[in-house]
């Protein structure tokens, strides 16, 4: 297991140096999504811990400019550059404003914690930059780690970088191992909701809207999240996100579908203890906990009542009907290049599907028509991740455009 995990039981640099009573400064980069703002929620409960140093975004100017004018950060960063005059209008005075494609992976120097709610493949900078200049990272984007390991995995390994991560299987799963020493588990198990359509056979999902797919039973999401829920692709990224994060063997990491989502993942020992993680579902649990750790903060999202919680259900998950995890763990188990190209190929086909060209039950299919295809290349350096995620989008657009000129 690697030490940069921020693995239970280790202190970082960055953990240390707060337990002085100071305030830990945090960026939030991808302020003003579903992450973002479930992150201020819980900063304005927590504020004599932390201070805002640093906001945001991509696109969102609003949204981005009033929650500056409440917390107050240094820096506030857009990365659409054509929208840097309009957000200076909006900004109070005494607030640096960074525009343009590296403004959000700037924000790292800011701060002692960098929170990376950047959605999809757009967060790999972030994630690297973070890492590379010793911070703690509080990960909420799978997505670069998925798709930029090797390159990640070395950023890990600079002084002081620690990772813990932010999605509520993968910070259940950091908590369990506090338990045992890593050379004692046995097993990881994630937990998925089974999203909206767990139980339904193919046959039903063939006329399925994006409206049906958006309405997740437990969890509020964004859309792309929310989609790939439904598909149990997010559940297979998390499959590899937990290989690389725990460094654990794809055969001893297992799925089961728990749809009341309170069992968030669960860790076997060597001596057949199952170590598990339960709350209600909440995301700002998970939040708090990375922002926080090693420590606790007070306020109890996710508590339970246990005289009322009724009975909690488990099944394994249908890989028939949803192939998206089985591509996950063959993308896995090839790894190098293989897992950019099934994160790019199921971006393309989600937006595809979110735009109304492609229909839900060809996701699967684009995703594994472009792993047919996939060209292996060594991932050296970010640029090579770059390339090898826009052959892959080049690949799945194709396959996208084929089945809209055959509908």
């Amino acid at each position: 297991m690697t030490a940069t995990v921020g693995r239970p039981g280790m202190s970082s640099a960055s953990s240390v140096a707060r337990r002085d009573g100071s305030r830990r400064r945090v960026a939030i980069v991808g302020s003003t999504g579903s992450i973002g703002t479930q992150a201020l929620e819980v900063l304005r409960s927590a504020s004599g811990r932390f201070v805002v140093s640093a906001l945001g975004a991509a696109r969102s100017v609003d949204l981005l400019a009033a929650q500056a004018e409440e917390f107050r950060p240094e820096v506030v960063a857009i990365a659409d550059g054509s929208l840097e005059m309009r957000l200076a209008e909006l900004l109070p005075p005494g607030i640096e404003l960074r525009a343009g494609p590296e403004a959000l992976s700037s924000l790292a120097e800011t701060c002692d914690v960098v929170l990376n709610a950047v959605v999809g493949f757009a967060g790999l900078g972030v994630t690297v930059a973070a890492l590379r200049q010793g911070r703690r990272l509080a990960l909420a984007n799978k997505e670069s780690l998925v798709a930029g390991a090797p390159v990640v995995q070395r950023a890990r390994a600079a002084a002081g970088a620690e990772l813990v991560p932010v999605d509520s299987e993968h910070g259940a799963i950091h908590q369990c191992l506090a338990c045992g020493q890593p050379e004692a588990v046995s097993r990881v198990v994630l937990t998925a909701s089974g999203g909206p359509f767990r139980g339904m056979s193919s046959a039903d999902l063939a006329s399925v809207t994006v409206a049906d797919a958006l309405a997740h039973p437990t969890w509020q999401m964004g859309p792309k999240i929310t989609i790939d829920s439904s598909t149990l692709m997010n559940k297979g990224l998390e499959v590899i996100e937990a290989h690389e994060l725990f460094d654990i063997g794809y055969d001893r990491i297992e799925v089961v579908v728990h749809p009341q989502s309170i069992v968030h993942s669960m860790v076997e020992f060597s001596d057949g203890a199952t170590i598990a993680q339960l709350s209600v579902p909440d995301m700002r649990l998970p939040i708090g906990y990375a922002l926080g750790y090693p420590e606790r903060l007070t306020h109890p999202y996710g508590s339970l009542d246990f005289a009322t919680l009724g009975r909690l259900e488990f099944e394994l998950p249908d890989f028939a009907t949803f192939p998206c995890l089985r591509l996950a763990y063959e993308a896995g188990r090839v790894g190098g290049s293989a897992p950019a190209w099934l994160n790019a190929a199921n971006e393309v086909a989600v937006a595809a599907f979110l735009d109304g060209h492609l229909p839900w039950s060809a996701i699967a299919e684009v995703v594994a028509e472009t792993l047919e295809v996939h060209e292996p290349t060594d991932l050296a350096q970010v640029q090579d991740v770059l390339e090898a995620d826009a052959l892959a989008r080049a690949r799945a657009a194709s396959a996208v455009e084929r089945r809209s000129r055959a509908a």
